[in-house]
């Protein structure tokens, strides 16, 4: 704002125009306007300058009102600025706390390397040449899951093994040694061995492979290429229950649909039978399989610790897992062309998937319930058969030895029901 115009004395005044200099007529007083005997009868009477004491009221009434103002607005605002400072502010971590924080999480997966890495272990399967000597024909991985006495227990995959006239465990520290295979499941591709226990350092923690989460972190421990002993990759779990069907006994067809643990950490060849752990250094996985084509990466297989170690125990006691079967034998119906479907099988056009019983085992229990040649089942327990791989799966999975099934099958095109006993598996029945 402009300031008031300060009084000047006479001296200071800047000249102004007279009337007659200005061109306007001079002014006169009226009739009863005093004249000043100072002054000329006409002339101009000067404004004495304006007392400035109105300004200063309004000035005053104009700050008690923006006081009263603040404080109505500082009234209505005091509730959120109480919630701003009682509520916690999200720092903005310093270099130190970063540091320190990545220095535990990368201390958390040392201590879980630490805790299971010397109970990981190289495989070298000898198979008799023609020389009559032994050659390594192949290495792998294993973990020492138990000790007890003398005697400690390895877990491998079953192809690790297979043929071999000789096995040679090799522990963490180089130490070798003759290690016994005490059974053996291709159908899970799993095998246990047996060593001397007297050097044995460490024993694998068992996991609960039950409770891991897509992203969670996890670690390969084993053999690469055979000669990489007791190396560790880090990657992520990629998909907790993945079902992958698989060739178990190599006749070009896809018998079984095996549930696995997926993972991007590096599962390279040699790898097969070490071991895969969680963050806290627990057994979550026996690392089995890879893709291993040019155009895939980050794609890894482990068979999950809770569905290994019945089979673990099976093999360890006993040398074999006992399975049950209903006792026939069978074919896909997508085997059969859509004509003999049609005439034979009588299946109705909807029907494309199921298994087509050709043959059936004297005495079984699916014999003595009534089935015949030519029923195709699509069902067992509530559960779709669709496949032999299907059919496995069901019956290896989720049934034991002298248990009562529902099987759901077609009969001349008619869809029928029969209870089934389960009877344990013969050795030469699929």
């Amino acid at each position: 704002m402009d300031r008031p115009e300060e009084p000047r004395n006479e001296s200071e005044q800047i000249n102004q125009p007279t009337d007659e200099e200005s061109g306007f007529p001079p002014r006169r007083p009226t009739e009863d306007e005093p004249v000043s005997p100072y002054r000329e009868s006409y002339e101009e009477e000067q404004e004495p300058p304006r007392k400035r004491g109105g300004g200063g009221k309004a000035f005053f009434v104009g700050l008690i009102g923006g006081i009263i103002g603040a404080l109505l607005i500082a009234l209505v605002a005091w509730p959120f600025a109480r919630d701003q400072m009682t509520s916690p502010t999200p720092a903005e971590p310093t270099t130190e706390q970063a540091a320190t924080t990545a220095t535990e999480a990368e201390n958390d997966i040392v201590g879980a390397v630490g805790k299971t890495k010397e109970a990981v272990v190289s495989v070298t399967n000898l198979q008799s040449s023609f020389q009559g000597t032994d050659q390594e024909t192949g290495s792998g991985s294993g973990v020492i899951y138990k000790k007890d006495g003398n005697k400690a227990y390895v877990v491998t995959n079953y192809h690790v093994v297979e043929g071999a006239s000789r096995l040679s465990v090799t522990l963490s520290d180089g130490t070798a040694l003759e290690a016994k295979v005490l059974g053996e499941d291709p159908t899970y591709d799993l095998a246990v061995l047996s060593i001397d226990a007297a050097k044995v350092t460490q024993v694998a923690k068992i996991g609960d492979s039950d409770t891991l989460r897509a992203g969670e972190t996890v670690l390969a421990i084993g053999n690469p290429l055979g000669i990489f002993a007791n190396s560790v990759t880090r990657g992520v779990i990629s998909a907790q229950e993945r079902t992958v069907p698989v060739d178990t006994n190599k006749d070009g067809q896809q018998d079984f649909n095996t549930e696995v643990i997926q993972t991007d950490a590096a599962i390279n060849p040699g790898n097969s039978g070490g071991a895969l752990i969680n963050t806290s250094g627990q057994l979550i996985g026996i690392n089995s399989m890879k893709i291993a084509e040019a155009s895939v990466e980050g794609v890894g297989f482990a068979i999950p610790i809770n569905e290994a170690l019945p089979i673990m125990r099976d093999l360890e006691q006993n040398g074999e897992v006992v399975r049950p079967q209903l006792g026939i034998q069978i074919r896909d119906v997508q085997e059969f062309p859509s004509g003999y479907r049609e005439d034979r099988l009588k299946l109705p056009s909807d029907v494309t998937k199921g298994i087509v019983v050709v043959g059936l085992t004297k005495n079984s229990g699916a014999a003595k319930a009534g089935m015949k040649a030519n029923d195709v089942i699509v069902e067992i327990d509530g559960k779709k058969i669709g496949s032999f791989a299907d059919l496995k799966s069901v019956l290896y999975r989720d049934a034991k030895v002298g248990q009562t099934v529902k099987v759901m099958f077609y009969r001349n095109g008619d869809k029928q029901s029969l209870d089934v006993k389960l009877s344990a598996q013969a050795a030469t029945v699929q």
